[in-house]
């Protein structure tokens, strides 16, 4: 397993090379005269109030490389709109398409249909990627700091800004965080599951939350299954939750977010 990321970085790499030939960044960036989509205002939505303590992103996934296929009946658009009428804030479309089986047409056509800001869920390498996900309807990408050198993401991160969306920055230790803040980054997600070796460790966002300047948004990431982990993690500083696997589990999302968020 400890190899997984480079692969998916590999495969990647090798995705974006054809997709560069069949479609130009000039062209890409020519669509975008057209887009009907200007990105929404991710960090009101993300940022815990004493109206909405609990912020949820939702995950609209249909496998990982550690479980496999998570939902069998998986149709974006029914999960997407059962999420927000649970009262999700906000959804994470998986994008990748050889290890989680994602979809960048997902994005447009959850974008059509619901009225929360939408995170490209994926292994962003290059700009090319963030061009497309403006394209595609995303509001905000995720940019992971285990995947990219600290001039990679501060590069990144510019780029995201300059075409007007936001980055989710994943952290997953110290090191990471130094090259999270080094960059600039005001939305820092920690992810609970180790993503070389897919393990979790619960604790860390008591650990590194403490570290975490306080103008930031902060987001948990991984593992969370229930009501009161969200309260325990609202404690420690934790703004909003990013949930994929568990809703993906239930035969409810519309309960099952309304119950994370709201307790039963």
């Amino acid at each position: 397993m400890a190899q997984i990321l480079d692969e998916i970085i590999k495969k990647t790499k090798e995705d974006l090379e054809k997709r560069k030939i069949d479609y130009p960044l000039e062209w890409l960036g020519r669509s975008l005269a057209y887009n009907p989509f200007t990105p929404k205002d991710v960090h009101t939505a993300l940022k815990s109030t004493k109206e909405n303590p609990y912020r949820i992103i939702a995950e609209v996934k249909k496998a990982s490389p550690s479980k496999g296929i998570i939902r069998e009946d998986f149709d974006p658009m029914v999960i997407a709109q059962a999420y927000e009428k649970g009262g999700a804030d906000s959804l994470s479309i998986l994008t990748e398409p050889h290890f989680f089986q994602g979809n960048k047409e997902y994005l447009g056509m959850v974008r059509r249909y619901t009225s929360i800001p939408l995170l490209r869920k994926d292994f962003i390498v290059d700009k090319y990627q963030l061009v497309e996900a403006l394209a595609y309807g995303a509001d905000y990408v995720l940019l992971i700091a285990t995947a990219l050198s600290r001039k990679e993401l501060k590069e990144l991160l510019n780029y995201t800004r300059h075409l007007g969306m936001q980055a989710l920055v994943e952290i997953h230790d110290k090191t990471d965080l130094t090259k999270a803040i080094f960059a600039g980054a005001d939305i820092i997600g920690i992810n609970h599951r180790n993503l070389e070796t897919f393990e979790m460790d619960m604790s860390l966002s008591e650990k590194l939350i403490p570290l975490i300047p306080n103008s930031k948004i902060i987001v948990a990431e991984s593992g969370i299954t229930d009501h009161e982990m969200v309260q325990e993690l609202s404690k420690v500083g934790a703004d909003a939750f990013l949930v994929g696997e568990h809703f993906m589990r239930q035969d409810d999302i519309t309960q099952a977010v309304k119950d994370l968020k709201y307790g039963k």
